[in-house]
């Protein structure tokens, strides 16, 4: 008795996986698109919501909507189209990147506790608000406008 039912789980699962394997091209597909789709509707809600706040505001919006509305990597990406797109269309911050380490492709020890303690600071959970200080990083780095005061702000703390 116990073998046919080992056997009829076997077979259910063999089914299973056949399913998936052979629906997976579509499976991905819809997948992507759900992607696609959100990434359209977070980067006009941080473009719109950029258009009357300032940078140090998009930052603020899209770690509490984040740290209060979902976690997980998803999430993290979808927060990131709206800081991204809604620091496009911010009003400059005079201290947004006081006190942001530059941007490298290797994070260096600085920068990780930097994040880690920010982030603590905020008591907000989750790897994806060190990944959203990372955008303010990057952004502090490469815009022209930012990267002044991220100088001055560096140099005066040597």
């Amino acid at each position: 008795m116990m073998k046919k039912i080992l056997l009829a789980l076997l077979a259910i699962a063999v089914l299973g996986a056949g399913y998936l394997w052979l629906k997976k091209d579509s499976i991905v597909e819809e997948f992507n698109r759900e992607r696609a789709e959100d990434a359209v509707v977070y980067r006009e809600a941080g473009l719109e919501f950029g258009r009357t706040h300032d940078q140090q505001e998009c930052l603020d919006e899209a770690l509490q909507e984040f740290d209060t509305q979902c976690t997980g990597f998803s999430c993290t990406v979808r927060y990131g189209k709206f800081l991204n797109a809604c620091l496009e269309t911010a009003s400059d911050s005079a201290t947004f990147c006081d006190n942001v380490p530059a941007y490298q492709d290797e994070k260096t020890e600085e920068e990780k506790v930097w994040a880690r303690e920010t982030c603590w600071d905020r008591d907000i959970r989750g790897e994806g608000c060190r990944v959203l200080l990372r955008q303010q990083q990057y952004f502090c780095t490469n815009n022209p406008s930012q990267q002044a005061r991220l100088t001055d702000s560096t140099a005066a703390g040597e």
